[in-house]
């Protein structure tokens, strides 16, 4: 007999082996609909259209929303997921494009299948539309796999166009000639989860709006702005940077929501003197399978690919044991080739799929039906993220659960024993520096290639001139000299072969892939794709690749090439690689130093890392059974670091010799890179963390935090100027930790640090606290 989500609930409070492990469990009660009026401007037959559709009323935020809109008020709405944000902009688009056929708008979406998905209903609503106007409101995607045929008809009648910030990037602002219908009518922009777009990703997009406004201004048009987000800490300063203009914000929500429990979930632990906690991921795929059991349809997120197919791989053997269908667990992440992702995406939506293991892939607003439970493999990295993906779970009235189970990083362990940190303070900020020189320079090519600049303008320059580059002259000057610009008269015109867009990059992961091809038949097939950086971790010789839950021994890693051949084996064990990193400072941004003789800055670094052995793990029992080394060359990153420094005398000072400094130091870096992400908004695998006894930079011992993609996305920064909070949290959460000499929830297991790790640690930090700078 199968139990309801409710009875499963009921059961998990009455077990007290559950509950012992719960730090805590809040209800979030139901809330009833705020319904309002559909706006009185909006046309009749829009609004005939929409009853049709099944949508008689408007809840409050869209008639808000929309009303904000019909003003020509560019608006920022920021509610819960499955709010029905989407209307709050097709609505207002589609009245325009009903009173007048030659209106345009342009929807941005951060990735192609989140664009896919949307224009779906979009094309719903246009077609109930269509039977009350005398002509046909056109809605195209238009990004790197529309075809060639379909591109022309796109340019000159698509009254809405759906594409990706790198499709307008590269496809459409240095081809704006060819976009003239668009860019004289455009009187919408839609960005889609704006919070997306932080750090260099953000940085990049807001110059890329820079560019369309410009291009507008060019072709005497005055775009509106509609934004949506997730909840975060600073939703209208994040559109107003990104767009440069004023914003409306809407963020009370009308839509009804069911009853909700949220669980923070510590699995218990099984050795007290080394702290060591049962596996999270065993412990997540023990509670997902009482729900997968019941029918209850449930998301499990994790935050690597790895963990992605390890879990894959146990609920699918729990879903054999129970004698159901295994094929309806699936994993989504990135490296699934489009095709897949769909078809995963449908079995979700039609109930075929009962359970999906993704990585935070499916955080985004990706149509993926009416799931009941949300179980989190280890804390995401920021509360917005947790709140995102939570918000996955419990899309229609009904009841629904999320839990996050933390794994033993002192990150999960500071929020399972400080919870009112997670319920009770606000999202995280998310932060842009569209001014950065690097990115300017990029983009000011790019604007240049597409019009040129006049000896006056200003970069930037928002719509009401309250905003630009003060250094915009400058940095074409510096342009010229370099043989990219030319002045003529009082402009300036591009004059390079180059064409600018197709070298810069939006996002921080690297431009290339390695392409896995599985020969297991005859014929080689194409089974999926990696980064670079990934690669050497996860493909390399003999690696062992996990794809939907299936192992695949990885035969050959052709690096010129950017190939891995593999094929299909029955193995009881996955491969875990082993990085050695170096780095060197290459330009100090900012600096401080203390009366106590510490002291810390940021700048720029160089960091080499080299995949050098791989260890074989056993599955459920997670022993190492073997290792091998790995051939591969050196890669190279270019980012960002922070770092601080201990005087010269601190062994003396906190009575230690050398081997047990390095031993607190590496301490330290393991707390540091696991607790640091609560500060800025990020993941730990955004950073990473170095120790040195002895800096050859600073000539002292040293801990060097630098960020995981190139160029850096400003958190070095924020880490400069929070360190002390840092610091403070860090000896808070040694102090808390239970065991005696070190462990994964606090400095790391003490057979890698060290049998004083911990202790040695804790006086550095003490030492630290005096610091005031």
């Amino acid at each position: 007999m199968k139990l309801t989500i409710e009875q499963v609930i009921d059961r998990l409070q009455r077990d007290e082996s559950f509950m012992s492990c719960v730090t805590e469990w809040r209800q979030i009660p139901a809330q009833e609909a705020e319904f309002a009026d559909f706006p009185a401007e909006i046309d009749e037959r829009l609004v005939r259209a929409l009853g049709r559709h099944g949508i008689k009323r408007l809840y409050s935020h869209q008639a808000e929303a929309i009303r904000s809109v019909l003003t020509a008020q560019s608006t920022a709405i920021v509610t819960p997921t499955s709010s029905g944000k989407t209307l709050c902009y097709n609505i207002p688009v589609l009245h325009a494009i009903i009173q007048t056929a030659e209106a345009r708008a342009l929807y941005l979406f951060p990735t192609k299948a989140l664009a896919q998905d949307q224009i779906h209903e979009l094309h719903a609503i246009i077609q109930q539309v269509d039977e009350d106007i005398p002509f046909s409101i056109k809605s195209y995607t238009f990004d790197g796999d529309t075809p060639a045929s379909a591109r022309k008809a796109i340019k000159s009648s698509g009254h809405i166009v759906v594409t990706n910030p790198d499709m307008l990037h590269t496809g459409i602002l240095p081809h704006h000639t060819q976009w003239v219908k668009l860019f004289e009518n455009l009187r919408f922009i839609v960005i889609d989860e704006i919070h997306q777009y932080r750090g260099v990703f953000g940085s990049h997009m807001a110059n890329v709006l820079r560019r369309l406004k410009r291009i507008c201004q060019f072709y005497n048009s005055t775009p509106v702005f509609i934004c949506c987000s997730a909840t975060i800490a600073n939703p209208r300063e994040l559109a107003e940077q990104l767009t440069g203009e004023k914003m409306m914000l809407v963020d009370k929500n009308g839509a009804p929501h069911g009853k909700k429990h949220f669980i923070l979930y510590n699995p218990p632990v099984v050795n007290r003197e080394l702290g060591i906690r049962r596996s999270f991921i065993q412990e997540t795929q023990r509670i997902a399978a009482d729900f997968i059991g019941n029918d209850l349809q449930t998301i499990v997120f994790t935050r690597s690919r790895m963990n992605v197919e390890i879990l894959l791989t146990y609920l699918r053997e729990t879903m054999r044991r129970l004698t159901k269908q295994s094929a309806r667990i699936r994993g989504y992440r990135g490296g699934y080739l489009p095709l897949e992702r769909r078809d995963i995406e449908r079995g979700l939506r039609d109930g075929s799929v009962i359970g999906v293991v993704s990585t935070n892939a499916l955080e985004l607003g990706i149509d993926i039906g009416q799931l009941q439970v949300a179980i989190i493999a280890g804390y995401p990295g920021t509360i917005s993220s947790a709140l995102q993906q939570s918000g996955r779970a419990g899309r229609r009235q009904e009841t629904s659960l999320a839990i996050i189970v933390s794994s033993s990083s002192p990150l999960d362990q500071y929020i399972a024993n400080n919870p009112h940190y997670f319920f009770e303070r606000s999202p995280e900020s998310a932060v842009i520096d569209a001014d950065n020189l690097l990115l300017l320079l990029s983009h000011l090519k790019c604007a240049a290639f597409e019009l040129p600049f006049s000896t006056d303008e200003r970069f930037g320059l928002s719509f009401d001139h309250s905003q630009g580059v003060d250094s915009t002259q400058e940095i074409l000057q510096y342009l010229e000299e370099s043989g990219v610009v030319h002045l003529s008269g009082d402009k300036w015109h591009w004059m390079s072969e180059t064409y600018p867009a197709e070298s810069i990059s939006l996002r921080s992961a690297a431009e290339e892939n390695i392409v896995i091809i599985d020969r297991t038949n005859v014929q080689e097939k194409v089974i999926g794709e990696i980064d670079l950086f990934a690669a050497q971790l996860m493909v390399h010789q003999d690696a062992i690749y996990l794809h939907e839950g299936k192992p695949f021994h990885v035969d050959a890693l052709d690096w010129p090439r950017r190939k891995a051949y593999v094929h299909s084996v029955k193995v009881d064990y996955y491969t875990d690689a082993e990085l050695k990193c170096d780095l060197k400072v290459l330009d100090v941004f900012e600096s401080a130093e203390a009366e106590s003789g510490c002291s810390c800055g940021y700048g720029e670094v160089v960091v080499t890392s080299l995949a050098t052995m791989y260890k074989k793990i056993k599955f459920h029992t997670h022993e190492n059974i073997g290792w091998g080394k790995i051939h591969l060359p050196e890669c190279e990153l270019h980012t960002t670091a922070f770092w601080h420094c201990f005087p010269d005398e601190v062994q003396a000072l906190i009575g230690v010799n050398k081997d047990e400094l390095g031993d607190g130091l590496k301490g330290l870096a393991h707390l540091y890179r696991n607790i640091a992400p609560l500060f800025i908004m990020g993941d730990r695998s955004d950073i990473s963390a170095l120790p040195m006894v002895r800096s050859p930079f600073t000539e002292r011992a040293t801990i060097y935090i630098w960020e995981q993609v190139p160029g850096g996305i400003g958190q070095s920064k924020k880490l400069y100027h929070l360190f002390d909070s840092v610091i403070v949290a860090g000896r808070e959460l040694i102090q808390s930790c239970g065991c005696q000499n070190g462990c994964p929830s606090c400095v790391g297991p003490q057979l890698e640090v060290g049998e004083r790790s911990k202790e040695v640690a804790l006086r550095l930090l003490d030492y630290m606290l005096k610091w005031n700078r």
